[in-house]
């Protein structure tokens, strides 16, 4: 609708035609669904692919947000791991240079 395309819209309803589905529609599979005006047809594959260009951005963007999260994550493992050796090592050091004594 903000395309001005109201036109379509009940069609794209009646064939349950949702946001996954729109952004696989091509050409002849537009034109299956009554878009009969080429410039109709030019202006969604247009606009589909500025929508798949920003969703692959926002992929990217999630992707490295996750291993940013991923690799802080093993960081505070391995400073803990590194932690808990040193806890484990000084009693151990203190009972054995006492019992050397």
């Amino acid at each position: 609708m903000s395309l001005n395309l109201e036109q379509y819209v009940s069609e794209f309803s009646a064939q349950n035609i949702n946001g996954e589905h729109l952004l696989q529609l091509d050409g002849s599979k537009l034109k299956a669904l009554g878009v009969t005006s080429s410039q109709d047809r030019a202006v969604i594959k247009k606009k589909l692919k500025e929508m798949k260009t920003s969703l692959e951005k926002a992929r990217k963007a999630q992707e490295k947000m996750e291993k940013q999260r991923e690799k802080l994550r093993k960081k505070e493992q391995e400073q803990l791991q590194r932690k808990s050796k040193r806890t484990d090592k000084s009693p151990s050091d203190a009972t054995e240079g006492t019992t050397e004594q």
